[in-house]
């Protein structure tokens, strides 16, 4: 049992903000589902993400747009059942908060009432602003994300490190105050120089958790799936893989097709 573990029994929003003022590091995995969520909420992990990624990996479209609000209600719901330690934060979905603040707020709303999420997460800075706004007027705790965020994929055009230039590192790190100040608990900060999200991180006093931004942030977070090698032709520099279960998965499904086709399986101990 880790250290963690046996100091929060919940974690919460005022827990990650303590965590970075004692210089604690925050660990924050992606679960879509009931029981690899359960796994990772055993694990001690601190936060768990129900990320619109789902649309690539739960459901394999391209990118991260096509999935919707109550998919993700879905998934949020599943996570939520089997949470008992971690903090939940729920990604609202493509469409459901850039244009319209209110629209913003009713998405929220449904996330919080109907999955049960701790908070929820949306990509951008002053141009959601207002839509910000209107959610932490609510009481619901918002987690913002700067850098590469992939709802903008087709305005980007690439994946491809952002913010390296000075205008964009700029925005980037007034965005980040902007955020602190409207009243996010944390940032996440994607695929930026780690020399920037560190700047950015000693900047603001609410936690920034990277992905493919340094080790000077205040936290990590990964896609579960890429993380335990269920995915294998997704290799960014960023991702550490802690286990190949892609190759084991398909040696153990192999196995069992032949034992199933040889007549091994089941054998007299595994019959009624």
């Amino acid at each position: 049992m880790s250290v963690a573990k046996k100091e929060y029994k919940r974690i919460t929003v005022k827990t990650l903000v303590d965590m970075k003022s004692k210089g604690e590091k925050i660990s924050m995995l992606t679960a879509y589902d009931y029981t690899m969520a359960k796994i990772v909420d055993g694990a001690g992990v601190d936060v768990i993400l129900v990320g619109d990624s789902a649309s690539n990996v739960m459901a394999g479209h391209e990118t991260t747009l096509p999935i919707t609000l109550d998919q993700m209600i879905y998934h949020a719901s599943s996570v939520i059942r089997a949470a008992q330690r971690s903090l939940v934060v729920v990604d609202l979905p493509f469409g459901t908060y850039q244009s319209d603040p209110k629209e913003a707020l009713r998405s929220a709303i449904r996330i919080m009432k109907e999955s049960g999420g701790h908070a929820v997460k949306l990509e951008g800075g002053k141009e959601i602003k207002e839509s910000i706004k209107r959610i932490l007027n609510a009481g619901i705790p918002v987690m913002g994300h700067l850098g590469l965020t992939p709802q903008s994929i087709y305005k980007f055009g690439t994946y491809t490190v952002r913010a390296k230039e000075e205008q964009e590192a700029q925005q980037l790190k007034e965005d980040a105050l902007m955020l602190e100040k409207a009243g996010c608990f944390a940032i996440v900060l994607e695929k930026i120089p780690a020399v920037l999200a560190k700047e950015v991180a000693q900047s603001i006093s609410i936690p920034v958790i990277g992905i493919g931004a340094g080790d000077g942030v205040d936290g990590q977070v990964l896609v579960l799936h890429d993380m335990v090698g269920m995915t294998h032709e997704f290799n960014p520099r960023f991702l550490r893989r802690y286990m190949n279960l892609y190759e084991e998965m398909t040696t153990a499904i192999g196995q069992y097709v032949t034992d199933v086709k040889s007549e091994d399986f089941p054998n007299e101990k595994e019959q009624y």
